[in-house]
């Protein structure tokens, strides 16, 4: 069964874990990876930097994931700086390493750049080509931003091109973190109103530490920080220990919340920690951990 179809029969679980910089790092992944494994994901996908410039760990990770025979390994990949070629080169790699999802994205530009500098501009074309190229070799998902992407007009337009990655080929979404749930439920109304009918994977960001709590919601994504998580960053502003243990409760809280709106994979952004993700787990009671 593809994890599509069991998206389809039950909620499922999930993980994202990224290539660490360093090969001290690396080494430090697969005990990670053991204690993941033993909530029985549906899959498990790792990311790479800007530009792919961590590419070759995400190859050894996904393919040592699609090894291990535990669950589905997807790779991330974008349409920064790659160009037809290089990117047929690049899938052939992952399909050589037994990786056959791609979570297809336009990614972030680098640094002094203002595009995507390869044969690509947007997901949407990048996906049409992978599927175009490795027809059902491939199961592809695309992501979705439930507050809008930051270079949106609109969100009207950001539900439009949700609905142009679905018409080229996508077979689900995967969203990007947000905090705000009444913005969630007004963007899953607005996607299935516009016709887009893909299962959906929603992102969730752990609540472990203050300031890597405000960065993820503003560096780049442009999320609401909502009352009831500004509160919390108020109460336990300098309770390093507080705010983990409280945030654990509240990212719990916000489990539930995601499965009372219809979900069908919650996609815990696992930040190459076990602990913490199977303190989570543990309180949401959710999930069964095989020992």
């Amino acid at each position: 069964m593809t994890i599509v179809e069991k998206m389809k029969q039950q909620t499922t679980l999930s993980f994202e874990v990224f290539p660490p910089k360093t090969e001290a790092g690396l080494a430090k992944l697969p005990p990670v990876l053991e204690e993941l494994y033993k909530w029985n994901p549906s899959w498990l996908s790792c990311t790479y930097g800007a530009g792919g410039s961590n590419k070759g760990y995400c190859l050894e990770i996904v393919g040592s994931i699609a090894d291990s025979g535990r669950t589905q390994s997807v790779t991330h990949y974008t349409c920064v700086h790659n160009t037809k070629e290089g990117i047929v080169k690049d899938i052939d790699e992952f399909l050589a390493a037994g990786v056959d999802h791609v979570l297809a994205l336009r990614g972030d530009f680098i640094p002094g750049e203002d595009a995507t500098n390869g044969d690509f501009d947007h997901a949407d074309g990048l996906i049409r080509f992978l599927r175009k190229t490795y027809g059902d070799k491939l199961t592809i998902a695309c992501s979705g931003i439930p507050e809008g992407h930051i270079e949106s007009p609109n969100m009207a337009s950001d539900t439009a091109f949700l609905k142009r990655k679905q018409d080229a080929g996508a077979d689900f979404i995967v969203t990007q973190l947000t905090f705000d749930m009444d913005q969630f439920a007004r963007w899953m109304d607005e996607i299935r109103a516009a016709g887009v009918t893909l299962p959906v994977a929603v992102g969730v960001m752990p609540v472990l530490e203050r300031d890597k709590c405000i960065r993820h919601c503003l560096s780049m994504n442009g999320c609401a920080i909502p009352r009831s998580l500004a509160r919390h960053i108020s109460k336990y502003y300098n309770d390093p220990e507080g705010f983990m243990d409280a945030g654990m409760d509240y990212t719990v809280q916000q489990m539930y919340e995601y499965l009372q709106l219809g979900v069908n994979d919650l996609h815990i952004y696992a930040l190459n920690q076990s602990e913490a993700v199977d303190e989570i787990l543990k309180r949401s009671g959710l999930f069964a951990k095989s020992e």
